[in-house]
């Protein structure tokens, strides 16, 4: 079986015509399989939909109980048969919940890795190596400048600012998905024990990652009156980017305005943002993690979507790897980064 017969593209998502079910679809289809929650890769109006229980979880709490017509578990390491093709789903690292998702059929097997990282973080599962014949893998980060940092030193960057800046409040900007939680688990292992103030958006997410034994400690909502704005000097608040743009961040009196993406390591991208001070700390794989990963998947073939695809096509085709783009549609690379 060529591997197109079992998995290939189309304009509505990844397409197993064996299976008939897509992933990570774009446009509402009669099944799907889920890899993460973030909003590009996990859509609602969907018939039937396979994913983690987190993930489900988490499309329940963004898009309402009635996101699908019907919902189905899947728990890491379980195969389950879908028209004779089996369907299993491992750790990706990248959120609470995340997969990867392997295919097999007619003696080959394909992995799908949706949006992943390497690092441990006591936020997600751990990421699992799952070997395969062709893998399919993001390629948010694929350039060889893109090297991130240890989460640790940037938090203590933060810290340290706090520590300069006692009379001003540190807004920092990050999705509301897996990053804002990491961030304020990053903060409570560096001795921050003060409480972090979200914004509102953030505040369902926050409480199900505590109620699934995340500890974040104490999060008091980042409510400001007009006119009020020595409330939070000294101390952190988290929003997510689109808050940014709005009335909110004016409310707090000279704040230093902060994100924390792996995108921020393009300095012109932080100006772009005026943020004053940029946090290198991503949910993807960089450059060293992508290209390990490639190697030790044992893939014959990689497949590269949503991101720089034609840097790491290249450098699969230096190492005598077969690789080709994939060009899907639909996936974005920053907001939800």
């Amino acid at each position: 079986m060529r591997p197109e017969a079992l998995l290939h593209p189309t304009p509505a998502g990844l397409y197993c015509p064996p299976g008939d079910f897509y992933i990570d679809p774009v446009k509402p289809v009669e099944r799907a399989l889920i890899t993460h929650g973030h909003g590009d890769h996990a859509r609602a109006g969907h018939g039937h939909v396979l994913a983690t229980g987190r993930t489900l979880d988490i499309m329940a709490i963004r898009y309402g109980e009635g996101f699908a017509e019907a919902a189905q578990t899947a728990r890491f390491g379980e195969t389950i048969t879908i028209n004779g093709v089996a369907v299993s789903f491992f750790p990706a690292g990248h959120v609470l919940g995340s997969a990867q998702i392997a295919v097999e059929g007619g003696g080959m097997r394909i992995v799908v890795s949706g949006d992943y990282k390497r690092l441990k973080d006591p936020t997600a599962e751990h990421f699992e190596l799952v070997p395969c014949d062709v893998f399919i893998t993001e390629a948010t980060f694929g350039l060889p400048v893109f090297r991130h940092p240890d989460p640790a030193s940037e938090i203590r960057r933060v810290l340290d600012s706090l520590g300069t800046n006692k009379n001003r409040t540190h807004l920092i900007g990050c999705y509301a998905l897996g990053k804002a939680q990491r961030l304020i688990r990053l903060l409570r292992d560096n001795g921050h024990d003060r409480p972090i103030y979200i914004h509102g958006a953030l505040k369902s997410l926050c409480e199900y990652y505590q109620a699934q034994g995340i500890d974040l400690g104490k999060l008091p909502a980042a409510t400001l009156e007009e006119g009020a704005g020595g409330r939070f000097e000294g101390e952190i608040v988290l929003g997510p980017p689109s808050a940014f743009n709005s009335p909110w961040v004016r409310r707090f009196s000279d704040p230093v305005i902060a994100f924390a993406s792996g995108w921020m390591q393009v300095r012109q991208r932080a100006k772009q943002r005026g943020v004053e001070l940029p946090l290198v700390i991503s949910d993807h794989c960089d450059w060293p993690e992508l290209t390990q990963t490639i190697r030790e998947t044992g893939a014959e073939d990689i497949w590269v979507t949503h991101g720089r695809e034609e840097g790491l096509v290249r450098w699969c085709q230096l190492n005598q790897i077969r690789a080709k783009p994939l060009n899907l549609v639909g996936y974005e690379d920053e907001v939800e980064e």
